[in-house]
């Protein structure tokens, strides 16, 4: 099927799951990181003191995506939608109201278990059990909304703060919120599983059987995966979420490196179309071990460049990877476990990689505070992506064989 045809055919679906990707960026460090001058200014925050907070958030919404990504196998995406979308807002509002810093670890828990967690969680879920022979184009055509918003909200949002209190830009992003809840009730009026997954509609996994959460505990397989899950969202996480200091000691205006993000976002989208059209034509096996290798070159650049071009170079790298993560991983789920308890499964490794957004910026914020520069910390960040590449490589490779 042509890539014209294809989009035409599934129009509403695909739509519905770049919608909740987009609105997911409300709660993505990329965004909630732009305001961080101004919420330490605000309540009196030290680097560690504020990514302490984020952590501590963050690590909650982790834990209780444990429970609650499991919901995808019991309700429909439009009705779970409709119910995080409001939620969602409703922690915008709490963002732009909020005035005592004892508060704050609730606004980031609410915030990115909403955002980062649930919504994003709903699309690729979605998607992963929607289609089947054509996941990858799938994942990549939704995963579109992820990159629509690295793309013009930071910019725009950074432009209008110098205009709009950031208080009332919160309020903003809680309407859009609220305006997309219809949409989406008529995107999905039919979702494409009328039958709420009936037998027929699920895909086995390795060994031809449906593999539960408890079943994917206990293979080697998953512990192989868990630092590849965390690693990208510790540490993309930590470098938006350090922007502004990244910005600082590069000797770059903050709107310089903003002015970078559009081209980041490009990047990303070609890393996702060509991962999601390799994916479809070769399996997660063969290409999944590979992608994080141009993120060992984006921190070294980050490290030792002391360019704008360099960390251009660095941005380049780390938005091909970025893309990549978009698709290989949410469909390395259901090709290697089946899609029958694809929520559940998927529910884990969203609490690893929310787990990792949580840490990544509390260990680079107490880095900086300890006297451990960021620079020497990327260093250290690329190393250990090389380490998460051999544990795919050995441990994909040997599951593999169980098709």
């Amino acid at each position: 099927m042509s890539l014209k045809r294809f989009l035409i055919d599934n129009a509403r679906w695909l739509g519905a799951g770049a919608l909740l990707t987009f609105l997911s960026s409300f709660g993505q460090t990329f965004f909630i990181s732009i305001f961080a001058g101004e919420i330490r200014a605000d309540f009196g925050l030290s680097h560690g003191q504020w990514g302490g907070i984020y952590t501590l958030g963050t690590a909650a919404s982790a834990v209780v995506m444990l429970w609650a990504g499991g919901l995808t196998d019991r309700y429909r995406s439009r009705v779970l939608g409709a119910g995080v979308l409001a939620l969602l807002a409703c922690a915008c509002l709490f963002m732009a109201t909020n005035s005592w810093a004892g508060l704050l670890p609730l606004v980031i828990f609410s915030l990115r278990f909403c955002g980062q967690g649930m919504v994003s969680h709903i699309a690729v879920v979605s998607m992963s059990r929607w289609f089947v022979t054509t996941r990858g184009r799938a994942l990549s055509v939704a995963g579109l909304g992820f990159a629509l918003g690295e793309a013009i909200l930071p910019v725009s949002f950074v432009t209008l703060m110098l205009v709009i209190d950031w208080r009332f830009l919160w309020v903003g992003a809680a309407l859009v919120s609220l305006a997309a809840i219809p949409l989406l009730s008529t995107l999905l009026r039919q979702e494409r599983t009328p039958q709420a997954h009936a037998e027929e509609d699920h895909a086995f996994g390795m060994s031809g059987r449906h593999w539960s959460r408890g079943d994917v505990l206990r293979t080697p397989l998953f512990w192989f995966m868990v630092p590849a899950i965390l690693g990208p969202s510790a540490f993309n996480t930590a470098f938006f979420f350090q922007q502004v200091h990244f910005a600082s000691i590069k000797g770059l205006e903050h709107i310089a490196l903003v002015a970078l993000f559009p081209l980041y976002t490009a990047v990303a989208v070609g890393g996702m179309m060509v991962s999601g059209g390799l994916l479809d034509r070769f399996g997660t096996a063969r290409i999944i071990p590979f992608y994080q290798l141009p993120l060992i070159a984006a921190f070294l650049l980050f490290a030792l460049g002391q360019s704008l071009f360099s960390v251009t170079l660095g941005l380049i790298c780390l938005a091909a990877s970025t893309g990549a993560n978009a698709t290989l991983p949410n469909a390395f789920w259901a090709e290697f476990f089946g899609t029958r308890h694809l929520g559940a499964i998927k529910a884990l490794a969203t609490a690893v990689m929310v787990f990792g957004s949580a840490i990544g910026p509390g260990i680079t914020g107490f880095g900086i505070d300890a006297g451990i520069g960021l620079e020497t910390q990327y260093l250290g960040v690329a190393a250990f992506f090389a380490l998460t590449t051999l544990l795919m490589v050995i441990g994909v490779g040997r599951a593999a064989r169980a098709f």
